[in-house]
C-alpha cells in the first residue's frame, strides 16, 4: 500500500481548467449576501469559486483542541470510484460463483498487472460473445482494446482467451441456462395463474398496483419474484391450502405430490443412476449428475458444492447500500494529525513538505481508477459544531478579547452567515446540522468528498481554517441533470441496485470522464484562510492534499426560495426526503411580514403566490372529483414521518388528503396525486392547514410590506420635490426617515437626500426658534448674546433658506414676524434720521423697538 512502485506508472489526468477567484476588498466584505450577489452571475457558470479575504481578516482558531475527540469513516479509495466499484461487485460475484462451486478465484495476472475481467468481458460482450469471438479469431482485438501492446496482441489475446474459458464462461453458460429454466417456470407460472381475481382482497397500494409491478419486475428472470407472484394475495386456483409442498432456495416446483425419493433423483434428468457421480447440494440437499450440470463438471469437487438453484439465489442477491463505516479507533487532532502526516510521508517516500500538489492530484485518480489498489485512509467528517466547538470565536466562548470579538460579530463567520437579516435560513426555527449550524472536517491525504449537491439545492461555504490544502471540482447548475445522466449511463450497473446512489454522497466519478461525455468540470486548490463557495444546484467534489481542518454551512440568499421550490418538486419526482418543509417556511414568514426585509418580502410574496395559485387548482379538482369533507389539521404539530405523502415522500403542510375515520398512523398523501389515486372520493376527506381565504390574507400582508418601500419612496420623492404650501411639516418627514431606518430599506440616493433635508431641517428648527426666543429679552444681556445675533443680511438669507427647505419648521413663522419688524423698524430709524428734530423719548422708543 505504501510503496513507491505505485508511482512508476505514467497515469494520464488532465486536470480541468480552474474557477475564478475573488478578492473583495475591505468595504465589500462588510456585507456577505451583498458581495455574493455581486459575484454570483460569474460564479454560477462554474459552479464553484474562491474567495480570498482581505489580509487583515485574520479569525483566530477558537476550538479546545486538547477537547476535540473524533472517530473518523474508512473510506477504501477503489471503492469511491464509480467504475471500480462496479468492476469490484463483478468480482465479488464471479468469486461467490466459483467459491459456491467447491473452487477459489485466483485472478491472473498478464503483463505484470491483474487482469481486468469486467472489462474483458464487456468487450468480449461487444464483439459478439465467446463463440464468435474464437470462430472469428478476435483475440488479438480484444487485447488491444484492454490496452495490451498491439505489437504482441496474439500471444496476449490466447492468455486472454485461456483464462476467459477458464474462469468467465463458465458463469456465462449457467447464467444462460438458468434464466431460460427460470423463465420457462414464469411461463408456465403465468398460464396456471387466473387473469384476473375474482373477490380477491387488495393490498395496501391496491392489488392491480402490486401485480403490474411482479409482472414488469418478472422480465429480469429473477425466480425470487416469480415465487412472490405465485404466492401473492387472494386464492389462486391450483395452489393447495396445506404445506404439503417443499419449497427450495429459489423457485417454486409444480409438482405439488410428496415423492420421497425425489431428492436421490437429479434434478436434471430425473435419473437416479451413476451414483459415483451424483453431487448432493450443501444448501438445499437437492442431486445432480455432474454431466447433467452445464457447464458439465470435470470432478467431484473438493470442498462444499451448491446446486445450480442455490447459486443462483446466491449470485443474484442485489448489492448491499454502499456506505462508509466508522473507524474503530477515536482520535483527537494531534493524534490524527501524527497518523495523517506518517501515511503521506511513507507513501510518497519523502518529507510532507516537498510533496507536489499536482502528484498528490494525479496519483489520486490512479488509485481510484485501479481495482488492485487497496489504499484507505480516514475522514473527520460531518462533525457536528455544537458537540465540538466552532473553529471561529462566537460569543459565547471563554475569554473573548476585543479583537476576537469582531470575528465572533463578522458576517463571514460560518454561525452567523446563514442568520444575517438576509438569509432565508433565518426564518427556519429548527437548528438544522450541516446545514443551518456548521459541520467540521478534519481530512487526510486523499481523504475524500464525493459528487453531490447541497440539501435543497442550497448554496454552501466552506473556510479552511489551516493545514494542507483541499482541490474541488464543480459543475455548474445547468449541466446538473447531464452529469446526473453521465453518471447513471456510465454507472448503470450501480443506480440499478441503489437508485438515490447520488444522495448518499459515496461515489464520485473522474473529471475527465465527465469532460469527454460533454459535461464542463472546473478545478479549485483552496489553501488556509480561503473560502470556497458552491452555487445552488452546482454538483461538487473532491479531496484532501494532507492533514487539515475546515468547516462548512449552507446559506440561502433571498433568490435562492424560488430554486429551493423547484427543487422541492424534483424531489417529489425522486421520492425523496424533504430536510425542511418549503411550503412552511414560506407560510411562517407570511405570518410575521413586518419582520421580514424588504427583499426578502418582495421574493417571498412571488414564491407564495406561485403555491396559493397552485392549491386553488388542486381544491379545485378535489371539488369537482366529489370530494365534500375537510377539516383543519395543524400538521406542524405532528411527528415528521405522519406528514410525509406516502407516495412522494414530499413534507405536507398546506393541505392532504387521507381517508375518512382513518387510524391516527394512517398514511396522508398530496393533493397533486388525487387524480391517479383509485379510491371512492366519498371516503376522502381535505384536511388543510388554512382556507384559500386565509392564504390571502397572508398573500396580501406579504404584498404589503413588499410594496411598503416603493409607497415610501413615492412619497419621499414627492416631499423632497414639493414647494410654498405643498411642503411637509418637518415632524412628518423625519418620521419618513425613522421609518426607513426601523424596516432597514436599502441605501440608496433618495435615502441619503432625505437624510441631508432632515438634518438641514433640523439645524434650521433649532435656529429659528432660537431667534424666536431671543426676542424680547432685555438690553443687558445684549453684550453675552451678541455672538449668536444675525446680521440684517443673515437674516434674509436664513428666511430665504426656509422658504426653499422641502419642510415646513416650527419657528419660520417667528422669523417672518422678525423679519417683518427689522423692516418696520428701519423705515421708523429712516423717517427720524430725516427729521431735524427729534424727541428724546421717540428715539429710546425706536431703539426699545430695535432691541
Amino acid at each position: 500500500m505504501t510503496t513507491s512502485s505505485h508511482l512508476d506508472y505514467d497515469y494520464d489526468f488532465v486536470p480541468p481548467p480552474d474557477a475564478p477567484v475573488f478578492t473583495p476588498t475591505m468595504e465589500e466584505f462588510k456585507d456577505s449576501l451583498a458581495y455574493f450577489e455581486k459575484i454570483r452571475v460569474i460564479g454560477e457558470q462554474y459552479g464553484i469559486c474562491k474567495i480570498k479575504p482581505p489580509d487583515e481578516w485574520q479569525p483566530p482558531f477558537a476550538v479546545d483542541v486538547d477537547k476535540l475527540k473524533f472517530t473518523p469513516r474508512i473510506q477504501r479509495l477503489n471503492e469511491l470510484e464509480a467504475h471500480t466499484r462496479i468492476k469490484l461487485n463483478f468480482l465479488d460475484q464471479v468469486a461467490k460463483f466459483w467459491e459456491l462451486q467447491g473452487s477459489s478465484l485466483k485472478i491472473p495476472i498478464v503483463e505484470k498487472r491483474a487482469l481486468d475481467l469486467f472489462t474483458l468481458k464487456k468487450y468480449v460482450n461487444k464483439e459478439g460473445g465467446l463463440e464468435f469471438v474464437n470462430a472469428e479469431k478476435r483475440w488479438g482485438k480484444v487485447a488491444a482494446e484492454l490496452g495490451f501492446n498491439p505489437l504482441n496482441s496474439t500471444k496476449i489475446g490466447n492468455l486472454l482467451k485461456t483464462h476467459y474459458e477458464r474462469i468467465l464462461y463458465p458463469l456465462d453458460v449457467f447464467e444462460k441456462e438458468e434464466g431460460k429454466k427460470i423463465k420457462d417456470e414464469i411461463n408456465i407460472e403465468e398460464e396456471i395463474s387466473p387473469k384476473k381475481e375474482e373477490g380477491g382482497r387488495k393490498g395496501r397500494m391496491g392489488g392491480g398496483r402490486m401485480q403490474q409491478h411482479v409482472e414488469d419486475d418478472s422480465k429480469s428472470f429473477s425466480k425470487e419474484l416469480a415465487r412472490l407472484q405465485f404466492f401473492g394475495a387472494g386464492p389462486k386456483s391450483g395452489m393447495p391450502d396445506n404445506k404439503s409442498m417443499k419449497e427450495k432456495t429459489r423457485g417454486v416446483k409444480l409438482n405439488f405430490e410428496y415423492d420421497p425419493l425425489a431428492k436421490y433423483m437429479c434434478q436434471n434428468c430425473g435419473k437416479g443412476d451413476a451414483e459415483e457421480q451424483m453431487l448432493l447440494c450443501d444448501g438445499c440437499d437437492d442431486s445432480y449428475h455432474t454431466f447433467c450440470l452445464m457447464p458439465p463438471l470435470a470432478e467431484i469437487p473438493q470442498g462444499d458444492w451448491r446446486c445450480p438453484k442455490c447459486v443462483l439465489a446466491e449470485v443474484s442477491k442485489p448489492m448491499e447500500a454502499f456506505g462508509f463505516e466508522q473507524a474503530q479507533k477515536e482520535y483527537t487532532l494531534q493524534s490524527f494529525g501524527e497518523m495523517a502526516d506518517q501515511f503521506k510521508s511513507d507513501y510518497f517516500n519523502m518529507p510532507v513538505h516537498l510533496i507536489p500538489m499536482s502528484l498528490v492530484e494525479r496519483e489520486y485518480w490512479r488509485i481510484l481508477d485501479n481495482i488492485d489498489e487497496d489504499v484507505m485512509v480516514e475522514y473527520g467528517a460531518d462533525l457536528h459544531t455544537m458537540d465540538h466547538g466552532s473553529g471561529f470565536p462566537t460569543l459565547g466562548s471563554k475569554h473573548l478579547s476585543p479583537d476576537d470579538l469582531v470575528y465572533a460579530d463578522s458576517e463571514w463567520n460560518l454561525n452567523n452567515l446563514p442568520v444575517v437579516p438576509n438569509s432565508i435560513l433565518k426564518q427556519i426555527d429548527m437548528d438544522i446540522s450541516g446545514m443551518k449550524v456548521p459541520w467540521l472536517y478534519v481530512g487526510m491525504c486523499f481523504s475524500t468528498f464525493c459528487w453531490h449537491v447541497e440539501d435543497h439545492w442550497t448554496p454552501s461555504i466552506n473556510f479552511l481554517h489551516w493545514g494542507e490544502p483541499k482541490t474541488w471540482y464543480g459543475i455548474p447548475a445547468k449541466y446538473a441533470e447531464k452529469a446526473e445522466a453521465v453518471m447513471r449511463e456510465s454507472a448503470k450497473e450501480l443506480f440499478q441496485s441503489q437508485p438515490d446512489l447520488l444522495h448518499h454522497i459515496v461515489t464520485t466519478m473522474n473529471p475527465n470522464v465527465l469532460q469527454a461525455h460533454g459535461v464542463p468540470v472546473y478545478r479549485m486548490d483552496q489553501y488556509a484562510g480561503e473560502f470556497i463557495i458552491t452555487f445552488p444546484r452546482g454538483y461538487h467534489a473532491g479531496f484532501n492534499h494532507g492533514y487539515n481542518l475546515a468547516e462548512a454551512v449552507n446559506f440561502a440568499p433571498p433568490d435562492w426560495l424560488a430554486i429551493g421550490r423547484k427543487c422541492v418538486e424534483h424531489y417529489s419526482l425522486m421520492r425523496r426526503f424533504c430536510v425542511f418543509c418549503h411550503d412552511e417556511l414560506v407560510c411562517k414568514m407570511a405570518t410575521h411580514p413586518e419582520s421580514l426585509t424588504l427583499q426578502v418580502a418582495a421574493i417571498c410574496y412571488k414564491d407564495m403566490l406561485t403555491m396559493v395559485e397552485t392549491e386553488k387548482v388542486h381544491r379545485r379538482a378535489l371539488l369537482e372529483g366529489g370530494i365534500k369533507e375537510a377539516e383543519r389539521e395543524a400538521f406542524e404539530l405532528l411527528p415528521e414521518d405522519e406528514r410525509q405523502c406516502a407516495i412522494c415522500k414530499t413534507t405536507c403542510f398546506i393541505s392532504a388528503l387521507t381517508t375518512i375515520n382513518g387510524r391516527d398512523d394512517q398514511e396522508i398523501v398530496c393533493l397533486r396525486h388525487f387524480s391517479r389515486m383509485d379510491v371512492d372520493p366519498s371516503n376522502l376527506i381535505l384536511r388543510y392547514r388554512y382556507t384559500l381565504d386565509e392564504l390571502a390574507t397572508l398573500l396580501q400582508g406579504l404584498k404589503v410590506r413588499a410594496e411598503s418601500y416603493e409607497t415610501w419612496t413615492s412619497k419621499v420623492r414627492a416631499a423632497l420635490e414639493a414647494k410654498g404650501e405643498d411642503r411637509m411639516e418637518f415632524v412628518d418627514l423625519k418620521k419618513m426617515y425613522t421609518e426607513a431606518r426601523d424596516h432597514k430599506y436599502p441605501e440608496s440616493e433618495l435615502l441619503e437626500a432625505l437624510q441631508l433635508t432632515v438634518e438641514e431641517a433640523d439645524k434650521c428648527q433649532m435656529v429659528a426658534q432660537q431667534l424666536c426666543n431671543n426676542q424680547g429679552k432685555v438690553r443687558t444681556r445684549l453684550g453675552a448674546e451678541a455672538k449668536y445675533r444675525l446680521t440684517v443680511e443673515e437674516l434674509q438669507l436664513f428666511a430665504n433658506q426656509l422658504e426653499t427647505l422641502p419642510a415646513k419648521v416650527s419657528g419660520h413663522e417667528g422669523v417672518t414676524d422678525l423679519l417683518d419688524n427689522v423692516a418696520k423698524f428701519q423705515q421708523q430709524a429712516a423717517r427720524l434720521l430725516e427729521r431735524e428734530v427729534v424727541e428724546v423719548e421717540e428715539i429710546e422708543k425706536c431703539l426699545e423697538a430695535g432691541e
